[in-house]
């Protein structure tokens, strides 16, 4: 869990989100067990407020440049400002299931 405990710390570090998940998911997919090379984010926070969804993406990728140069080799996004999220009923979407690697 060292990979999500830095991505958790940092986005919480860089944005102070009103709401925050980070979800490993790379049991799902054809890797070793205990790797921590696909995670799921969701992000609400104001930061993003008035930002294209490539900004706020563009800003996760920076701040996240080390673990994605590291080994982290999917990273999808789900970022919000706090009525987006409120529209959304706090449900962000299902990861699709694994296609690839022998799954």
């Amino acid at each position: 869990m060292q990979v999500q405990n830095s991505i958790t710390s940092k986005l919480q570090q860089a944005f102070s989100p009103q709401h925050l998940e980070v979800h490993n998911e790379s049991n799902k997919h054809n890797v070793p067990p205990g790797s921590e090379s696909h995670f799921k984010l969701i992000v609400v926070c104001d930061t993003f407020e008035g930002d294209m969804l490539i900004k706020r993406h563009r800003k996760i990728n920076q701040l996240l440049a080390d673990e994605l140069a590291a080994g982290v080799h999917a990273l999808s996004m789900h970022t919000y400002t706090p009525a987006e999220w409120a529209e959304k009923n706090g449900l962000s979407p299902k990861s699709p299931p694994c296609l690839g690697g022998g799954k």
